[in-house]
């Protein structure tokens, strides 16, 4: 499929109503305001194979950083992005890339193995954990209620909470929703956070969790920048 033409204005629409409408996590798994079964079975790779719509470019790269393995065999927690990420990455990815002179990125390909697995596993994590796993966070409020510190499949600290909301203007007392932040710098580890929410979360396959960001989730990786320094450096040092 090509990626670039994925989701054309009908398709993009339907993607916000459907993965923002999954934003809360009243109970332990809701899915479009309802409660769903959160059973899946198979592995994390069935399950995005069985949503292409939302997730075959995601098991595409996931076959291209040579992880299928810890996909399938491992007990994993993936904080699953959406293809409309990867979509949003690879368009501002080309921009930087032809602005500085380099050949642009026409398929999934073309990206070198090592760098998809770089920015793929910022999302993965050893065991398995639902929503009643992770802390309280409150992102006005952090000296008090500031999350947790957990380290990625290959060591980048990262802060995961669960934001309680408020309900008709009572503090904590309303919906739960986990989130997930990039901390660029671990010599400031509190300071320019890149924070992403969850819309639809414990879905359990047979070797892990899963917690699907929402769309408010536009860029793979966190950073197109940084991701387009990465892609610049190996076309540069392949002659592209």
């Amino acid at each position: 499929m090509n990626l670039l033409r994925k989701y054309t204005l009908p398709g993009l629409l339907l993607l916000m109503i459907v993965v923002t409408g999954l934003s809360s996590c009243k109970k332990d798994y809701y899915l479009d305001s309802g409660l769903a079964n959160p059973y899946f079975d198979g592995t994390v790779v069935d399950y995005f194979n069985a949503k292409p719509f939302y997730f075959d470019s995601v098991a595409t790269i996931v076959k291209l950083a040579g992880m299928e393995n810890e996909f399938t065999k491992d007990t994993i927690t993936f904080f699953s992005p959406t293809d409309y990420s990867i979509q949003n990455l690879v368009v501002e990815t080309n921009k930087l890339l032809y602005g500085q002179g380099f050949d642009t990125i026409r398929t999934l390909q073309d990206v070198p193995p090592e760098i998809w697995r770089k920015y793929l596993t910022l999302y993965l994590f050893h065991g398995t954990n639902q929503l009643k796993d992770y802390p309280q966070i409150d992102y006005n409020l952090r000296i008090n209620f500031p999350g947790q510190t957990y380290y990625s499949w290959d060591n980048q600290p990262m802060n995961i909470g669960v934001v309680y909301n408020s309900d008709n203007g009572v503090k904590y007392v309303g919906y739960r929703q986990l989130s997930i932040a990039y901390i660029p710098d671990v010599a400031r580890p509190t300071e320019n956070w890149n924070i992403a929410f969850v819309a639809s979360c414990n879905i359990l396959t047979k070797n892990g969790v899963v917690h699907v960001l929402s769309a408010d989730h536009s860029i793979f990786g966190f950073n197109q920048y940084r991701f387009a320094d990465d892609v610049r450096v190996a076309f540069a040092n392949s002659g592209k």
